[in-house]
């Protein structure tokens, strides 16, 4: 791609504008540029005229941005904040890349921080930054290259490869499982149920799976895997869980299966990315590790 001179206003121009545009004043602005208040405003107006148009509307002692203003404004604040992630990435990686990855936090802990090493032992030029986020989100307003997602293969203004299915089970302590003695799927109603607020039907999906009529399901909610997991263990009620993320806990005991239970979920795992980004080397060597890693789970 190409771009025409003529249409790229200089970086000082461009931080003009976005000091101006957040802060609403080209006074605040000069202060925090070091630069003066006629110099800012001899910016913004070059830039206007550049353009062909208003970014602010100017009223006495104070500015505000023009409907057409907040649009271009927030692109330039997108374009700087990847220029300046861009530039962290090469100062921290100089002879690599760098990936920014949104996790979920128990898939994040619990399945690919173990196996991670792996890939950076063969891809030792790349340097992986991870965040958490719990839901889809705009790629757009966000500085991140990929993320994993459970769900639906559908998020907007992305592409999506699949990653793996799972198998949820209801898992409980051993002393609620003793104290109950659960025989049949109806019987787990007797027990306060864990809900997870990102999963509010899972426990009506579960029953019916296993062909159980319920017309309500009540019980406690929580926001994560890992305090579902800790309020099981800790005999509060039995929480619908993926097997694959509480292995341990099945191993050492802590957690039990409340019956013969296992369902495998509607949903499934993907890693997604920008529509158009596919074709970014360090996220190219990762879908290909991520790919194979879950295949072979």
């Amino acid at each position: 791609m190409t771009w025409s001179r003529r249409f790229l206003p200089s970086i000082t121009v461009l931080r003009a504008l976005e000091a101006s545009a957040r802060l609403q004043s080209f006074t605040a602005a000069a202060a925090e540029l070091n630069l003066t208040q006629s110099a800012v405003s001899r910016q913004i107006r070059s830039l206007e005229e550049l353009l062909g148009g208003d970014l602010f509307v100017r009223e006495r002692h104070t500015v505000r941005l023009t409907q057409a203003g907040e649009v271009y404004a927030q692109e330039v604040r997108e374009a700087l904040g990847r220029i300046s992630t861009a530039t962290l990435g090469f100062r921290a990686n100089p002879s690599g890349g760098t990936l920014n990855l949104a996790i979920l936090p128990t898939f994040g802990t619990r399945w690919l921080a173990p196996r991670l090493p792996d890939f950076v032992a063969e891809h030792p030029g790349i340097t992986i930054n991870l965040v958490t986020r719990l839901a889809p989100f705009d790629f757009r307003m966000e500085q991140i290259d990929a993320a994993v997602h459970f769900g639906q293969p559908e998020w907007m203004g992305a592409e999506l490869d699949f990653l793996m299915s799972e198998t949820v089970v209801p898992a409980c302590s051993r002393k609620l499982r003793e104290l109950h003695g659960f025989e049949a799927p109806a019987d787990l109603l007797k027990a306060p149920l864990l809900h997870l607020v990102s999963r509010p039907d899972a426990w009506k999906q579960w029953f019916a799976a296993m062909q159980t009529s319920v017309d309500q399901v009540p019980g406690m909610l929580v926001d994560q895997f890992a305090m579902a997991a800790q309020a099981a263990m800790s005999g509060l009620g039995i929480a619908l869980l993926p097997r694959f993320l509480i292995e341990q806990e099945l191993a050492r005991g802590d957690l039990v299966e409340a019956l013969n239970g296992p369902v495998q979920s509607a949903d499934s795992y993907y890693l997604a990315w920008p529509s158009g980004r596919g074709d970014y080397p360090p996220l190219q060597s990762f879908r290909q590790w991520i790919g194979a890693a879950a295949s072979a789970f």
